[in-house]
């Protein structure tokens, strides 16, 4: 991974740069090297996805402060960082036990009821998709119990036996000396490693643990109105819980791609439309795109570039809600280029034939400049 630029660099933000400046920074980029936008430009393509791969990185939290930490190396299978506690692959250990050595109990118990793990997956949408709601199919990995042994860890047709060191409780109590005397305090049990039991023929397809990671597949709603960087939880639907405890979620990270017309902000939605002069100067029934299609419009006469008109109720459907934002339209007038020498004739004419009288904002200017 050592030839991959920085991801801030890619994406042309700074490290300390917040969620909201990321995400602009990415809005830009992604529409600018959009494929729909560059057919056939495969340089363009290679930045649009290396655009996508560094904002997937730099919008997650928690991907974000592993990379902050280690660079590359947080995602690389072989470079080794991230794995273990706080980031050392070659430790395990229990900070119950550093506790266990200087007071009594704190020792930890894995027999006791655990919650499964939350489960993160991320989902990449259409615009369109983000704005009308949609079924995906999500595929995902969770950890689940072990068919073979249904759990137990041991080899189907045996029984995990319950610890002799610490007679199923997972813990055993010791003394030490220290210089107040002999201290009495409860820490895990070696034998067992807190479990309480012990598998004698480990289950060869789970090999002892009990659980597996699982191949998913589910169907799910996406809301209309949904919006980039927002998430689904779906309860239960993580990884299975361990002694009774319940399952964790699975978080639905949703990433919209970039529209070629319209900019969303919230649930309005922007999109600047080209005009020429005469449909500025004469008012003009132009047709202008609108999320259900495309729409008659009157282009008021005088009409001056950059002025905005409001569509309201025309924008995006709020999530669980009947509530839509606006549409909001600019009008960019556009200045005709390669005249003939005939357009040109015509073009003076009417310049002289306006005069200054014509030209308000042009004329106060000047007067200022004085």
């Amino acid at each position: 991974m050592a030839d991959k630029r920085d991801f801030y660099e890619v994406l042309g933000v700074s490290k300390t740069a917040s969620d909201d400046e990321i995400k602009k920074a990415y809005r830009k980029l992604a529409k600018q090297y959009h494929p729909d936008m560059n057919p056939g430009d495969k340089e363009a393509e290679q930045k649009f996805k290396e655009i996508n791969e560094a904002y997937e990185v730099v919008s997650d939290p928690e991907k974000r402060a592993k990379y902050d930490q280690y660079g590359h190396a947080a995602f690389d299978p072989g470079a080794g960082a991230g794995q273990g506690f706080g980031g050392f692959g070659g430790f395990d250990f229990d900070i119950s036990d550093i506790f266990s050595s200087f007071f009594g109990g704190g020792a930890s118990r894995r027999n006791g009821p655990r919650r499964g793990d939350d489960v993160n997956v991320r989902v990449y949408l259409s615009f369109e998709e983000a704005v009308f709601g949609i079924k995906k199919e999500i595929s995902f990995n969770r950890v689940g119990k072990c068919t073979e042994c249904g759990g137990t860890g041991a080899e189907k047709g045996t029984e995990p036996k319950t610890c002799p060191n610490c007679r199923g409780s997972g813990t055993v109590r010791v003394q030490s000396r220290s210089p107040f005397g002999m201290i009495q305090s409860t820490k895990t049990c070696d034998t067992c490693r807190g479990t309480g039991k012990i598998v004698e023929k480990p289950c060869a397809a789970c090999r002892g643990n009990g659980y597996v990671r699982v191949a998913k597949k589910l169907e799910v709603n996406i809301p209309a109105g949904i919006d980039d960087g927002q998430t689904i939880a779906l309860r239960g639907q993580g990884s299975e819980g361990q002694n009774g405890g319940g399952p964790g979620n699975l978080n639905i990270i949703v990433s919209v791609r970039p529209h070629p017309i319209f900019e969303r902000d919230g649930y309005d939605v922007y999109c600047e439309v080209p005009i020429t002069f005469a449909e500025a100067a004469l008012g003009a029934e132009i047709e202008i795109p609108t999320l259900e299609g495309r729409e008659k419009f009157t282009i008021p006469e005088a009409t001056q570039t950059g002025t905005k008109f409001t569509l309201r109720g025309k924008g995006i459907k709020r999530v669980n809600s009947s509530g839509r934002g606006n549409l909001y339209v600019i009008v960019n007038i556009e200045v005709p280029k390669s005249l003939n020498s005939n357009q040109k004739e015509l073009l003076a004419k009417f310049a002289d034939a306006c005069g200054e009288s014509n030209y308000a904002k042009k004329t106060k200017f000047f007067k200022k400049n004085k």
